[in-house]
């Protein structure tokens, strides 16, 4: 689907037709709307294959007089009682009349400046949009990964109060999407170091402090994932300590019990036996007697021993 926009009295407002100075968003492409994009603004079909593809990085490239700017997204979706975070590329093409975005499926970032939630950008304006773009980016990573930083902590208070499978795995997808924004991150600051060259983007001077705005958010984003992974693998392994160890004095207590409770059965053993001469044969109840020491003098050994 192919929308047009345009900033008319400075809000984004969604026009009927394409006009120069306008915003081209497509979102999830048919092959016709492809063609369309290839031949009515001359870009390389590579640009439009490179924008489809869901393991594309960010970067940046150029070709006869066409800018593309690979970045990461960060998405969240429900699953269940979770909520899953991860990365989709986004691809934003600079020609020499307007900016189109590609990208194929439905992005929060791109509808808040559709819907004219964004004030103060002008589409007409390439390098300025196209930053304003980023710096929403940033921040919307900053909100994800402070609301994984809340979800982490109820996760832990949770495993704190009962080991099971459930929080665990919820722990193994939060540390996963870390990584995935971590890597991300990375690679889209590389993406911004490049973009501040001024060789392959035009950079005006009123955009310069807009762009050092969006390194130091990235940069932000980039640390605070790094230290939320560290403190999450260090939990990850406190917990695989403390399972480890869980499971050791269960397996400590249940040998103890197995030790004490064989008394009985050894005595009552020896004493079942046809052989004479063995003291006290005549008293039934010695044999429960002596099973009782000799079970209550191993518990004393073991407790002495902390072994249960």
């Amino acid at each position: 689907m192919i929308s047009y926009y345009k900033t008319v009295n400075g809000k984004i407002s969604k026009i009927d037709n394409y006009e120069e100075g306008c915003w081209v968003n497509c979102v999830a492409p048919t092959e016709s709307e492809v063609n369309f994009l290839i031949s009515n603004f001359e870009i390389e079909p590579d640009f439009i294959r490179a924008s489809l593809d869901e393991e594309e990085s960010s970067h940046i490239d150029y070709e006869e007089g066409v800018a593309l700017i690979m970045i990461d997204s960060p998405v969240v979706e429900k699953s269940g009682r979770n909520l899953t975070y991860y990365t989709v590329p986004l691809s934003i093409m600079i020609t020499q009349q307007s900016v189109i975005t590609v990208s194929l499926r439905q992005n929060s970032i791109i509808e808040e400046f559709a819907n004219g939630l964004i004030r103060n950008v002008r589409t007409y304006h390439k390098t300025h949009f196209i930053l304003y773009i980023m710096l929403r980016l940033a921040s919307k990573y900053l909100q994800y990964l402070k609301q994984i930083d809340k979800i982490s902590t109820h996760v832990e208070d949770e495993l704190q109060k009962s080991m099971k499978n459930k929080e665990l795995i919820q722990l193994l997808e939060i540390e996963k999407s870390l990584v995935y924004f971590s890597s991300s991150l990375k690679a889209t600051k590389a993406t911004l170091e490049k973009i501040m060259r001024g060789r392959l983007v035009k950079l005006y001077e009123e955009d310069q402090e807009l762009l050092d705005d969006v390194l130091i958010e990235i940069k932000q984003a980039m640390e605070m994932s790094e230290i939320y992974l560290n403190i999450l693998s260090g939990t990850m392994d406190a917990f695989a300590s403390i399972i480890s160890n869980n499971l050791n004095m269960v397996m400590k207590i249940l040998a103890s019990i197995t030790l004490i409770s064989s008394m009985p059965a050894i005595i009552s053993g020896i004493y079942g036996m046809n052989t004479p001469n063995f003291p006290f044969m005549e008293y039934w109840w010695f044999p429960l007697i002596l099973s009782g020491l000799l079970m209550l003098g191993s518990y004393i050994i073991l407790k002495k021993k902390d072994m249960i």
